[in-house]
């Protein structure tokens, strides 16, 4: 059906629409003319994904120079997959009103593993070995490489769509996971980075709320993306959960014992450079005397994403010289991961300040804190000098360097708790370090400063009043909508036990229990028995 929307001709794609969908397009089209933000609460399986999509797609059509692209952020693949289905559903809806598929373009961008089409590659499990095994056949000095000697492996998707697919645009559609694998192998292109180059002209982009939240992805994936665009955090009930994780780091023993490992494997490949070409070392040195201008005019420029791990007033600084040396500053990392050694030999819980640590760390090891903010950038500055193509092996040195680079930066917001024992194994000593985010507007902050507009959305966002606040942000418009019922059909009933008196519940613990399996088969009966319509019966899973 066409509808109008303050003014704005809408194409809903089924017969009917409820009143609170209506109502939801009128609050979002009034938040994306105020180019602000809003928070909108409504209920699950009222249609919210149409109702978005339709209002969106048309505002765009309707108003390009306003707004230009949608960033739909979920939480799932399946989810994100659904997304697609309905815009799907919308586009062909739009061809048989008007007769043409309007020029739209929208596609999904997810990880390497969900996308990768390399014979031998995608048949890896987790998510780490493709992304490593992917690093070690399209890193540019293993392509260089490769032109020298034929044995070097290269990605033959990749090498495709290096030379034809950034020269072309995608064809204005729909495409889902499959649908781009499908083009990838039709094209001989790679489906991963074609989308990751795509995104920048499509109007739809869907992917995962870390794609935006997580500050190390960020700022490879969502750099480039136009300010003139409507971000929607779907299925946000949880939001404040994911930008505090995004933004948390654990350690513990296993993880010290790994990055160990990882930098004695660091100083046998530094030794074997220094024999066999130590003219890289020396340019890289250079390279960090002059500091990080490169990357502090691209933010400039290309208004990146902020990332929150290296804020801007760190790139205007140069790399300190006690680890510009790559064995200096291998020799730094191994005096801050003995200090953390020492401070995990715990035997009660602890809590600290990020300021109470580095004032510690100080006392103890000499080690200030203007060092620890630049681990993260050095650390893969060195392995990009060393020209490292398997980074899975240093995944655990990768995360001392973040929780150097962020206890060192942020004071306030965090704070580091030790604790002697897991949780799951209370009476085991196994202390565990947690450097956890306390307050989620951290990671939202460059978000909401960055895009035009955001929208918060979920079927429970209650208290309402209470997600302004902790995501530290003001909303133009903040609506919640109820579901329209014919009549009145709900009625809430609590049971505590059975016919046979038997204590019911769904906990995990009782659900083998038959007392309890057949009161609920005996209540759903006699209930049935007594309800003139159908039933719809689901049993929570947490």
């Amino acid at each position: 059906m066409r509808i109008s929307v303050d003014g704005l001709l809408v194409y809903f794609p089924y017969e009917y629409i409820y009143p609170e969908q209506y109502a939801y397009m009128l609050e979002l089209k009034r938040t994306f003319d105020a180019k602000g933000h809003c928070l909108l609460e409504m209920p699950s399986g009222t249609g919210k994904t149409t109702t978005l999509l339709s209002l969106t797609v048309a505002y765009i059509l309707e108003n390009p120079h306003v707004v230009r692209k949608l960033i739909y952020c979920s939480r799932t693949v399946p989810e994100i997959e659904k997304v697609i289905a309905e815009l799907k559903h919308l586009m062909n809806y739009y061809e048989k009103q008007t007769g043409s598929m309007p020029n739209i373009t929208g596609l999904v961008l997810s990880s390497r593993k969900n996308m990768c089409i390399h014979p031998e590659v995608s048949r890896e499990r987790e998510g780490k070995i493709v992304d490593a095994r992917c690093y070690g056949m399209t890193a540019s000095y293993v392509r260089e490489r490769a032109a020298h000697d034929e044995s070097a492996p290269v990605c033959q998707y990749y090498e495709g769509f290096q030379a034809e697919g950034k020269e072309s645009m995608l064809p204005a559609g729909v495409y889902s996971i499959d649908d781009l694998k499908e083009f990838g192998r039709e094209r001989n292109w790679c489906p991963y980075f074609l989308s990751r180059f795509a995104i920048n002209q499509a109007h739809v982009v869907v992917y995962s709320y870390y794609y935006l939240l997580d500050p190390k992805v960020a700022e490879v994936v969502s750099k480039e993306l136009t300010r003139e665009s409507v971000v929607v955090c779907d299925e946000a009930h949880n939001i404040d959960n994911v930008c505090v994780d995004s933004m948390s780091v654990k350690i513990n023993k296993r993880l010290i014992e790994r990055s160990t490992t990882g930098i004695h494997n660091l100083e046998q490949k530094i030794s074997e450079l220094k024999e066999d070409d130590k003219r890289r070392l020396n340019d890289e040195y250079t390279r960090l005397v002059q500091g990080l201008k490169d990357a502090s005019f691209s933010r400039e420029t290309d208004m990146v994403v902020a990332n929150p791990v290296l804020p801007n007033e760190i790139l205007r600084e140069v790399v300190p010289g006690n680890i510009r040396n790559a064995d200096h500053f291998l020799s730094f990392l191994k005096r801050f991961i003995e200090y953390i050694k020492s401070r995990l030999r715990v035997q009660h819980v602890v809590q600290e300040s990020p300021a109470g640590f580095l004032r510690d760390i100080q006392r103890q090891v000499c080690i200030e804190r203007k060092p620890l903010r630049f681990c993260a950038d050095r650390l893969q500055s060195l392995l990009r000098t060393l020209e490292i193509t398997d980074l899975s092996e240093y995944g655990p040195l990768s995360v001392i360097t973040s929780f150097a680079t962020l206890v060192s930066t942020y004071t306030k917001g965090f704070t580091i708790i030790i604790e002697p024992f897991d949780d799951k194994t209370p009476t085991v000593s196994n202390p565990i370090l947690h450097f956890s985010c306390l307050d989620s507007s951290i990671a939202m902050k460059p978000i909401f400063q960055r895009f035009q507009s955001v929208v918060i959305t979920s079927g429970t966002l209650s208290p309402m009043d209470m997600y302004p606040k902790i995501l530290d942000f003001e909303p133009v418009v903040m609506s919640s909508f109820t579901m329209t019922l014919a009549r009145p059909c709900l009625l809430p009933m609590i049971v505590a036990r059975g016919n046979d008196q038997v204590a019911i519940s769904s906990r995990f613990e009782t659900r083998e229990d038959t007392a309890v399996t057949r009161n609920y088969g005996q209540l759903l009966v006699e209930t049935a028995k007594t309800v003139p319509d159908g039933i719809v019966c689901f049993f929570t899973s947490y």
